[in-house]
Formats: C-alpha cells, structure tokens, sequence
C-alpha cells in the first residue's frame, strides 16, 4: 500500500464537491457524492480545459463549469452528445479516510 497516498478525511470532501490535489500530473479533483462514493480524475474539462473541481455534482456526474460538459466520474468519459475523456485515478475508503494511487487507470 506504499503507493497510496492519504488525502484526508471523507468529511473533508463536501458532499456533491470536491477536493483539489497537486502532482506531478497536475491537478487532481477527487470528488464526493451524496451516497458518499469517491472518484478523482485530472482536474481538466476534455473540452477547454476548464476545472471540473469547480462543477456540479449530481448523481455520479460532474458539469464543467464553464460549458457544461457533463462527465461521468465513474467512466471517465463525456456524456453524449459530447465526446472526449480525462484521466482517472484509484481511489478507496479506508474507514473515514481517502486514498489515492497516482497510477492512472
């Protein structure tokens, strides 16, 4: 479990929000349903770039706020009609805190 890194703790993570984290591969947004289910993927719309942290949450979801793109945080993929994908990474509930493995999945 070396290559998990802790974010902190659920409740840190407003529900229907998210959390930035800076690596290597830039900024990471790990984010937070109402059913207390965790996704992060690279913190950049597939479409202008624009910071998914910054979206709505609904559902499994994530719009881009700048052109509403929706994203499914669970595939990693636009929702038709858009096309385009970000990059996700492993995420897992350890009691009441997060962790994340920087492999891209």
């Amino acid at each position: 479990m070396s290559d998990w890194i802790e974010v902190g703790l659920l409740a840190d993570i407003p529900r229907q929000g998210a959390r930035v984290l800076q690596s290597p591969r830039g900024p990471i947004a790990v984010f937070r349903t109402v059913e207390d289910e965790v996704f992060a993927v690279l913190d950049r719309c597939p479409h202008k770039g624009g910071p998914l942290s910054q979206g709505i949450v609904h559902d499994r979801k994530v719009a881009c706020p700048l052109h509403n793109w929706v994203i499914d945080l669970a595939a990693g993929e636009a929702v038709a009609p858009d096309h385009g994908c970000v990059n996700r990474f492993p995420v897992r509930l350890d009691a009441d805190r997060v962790f994340l493995q920087l492999a891209e999945v």
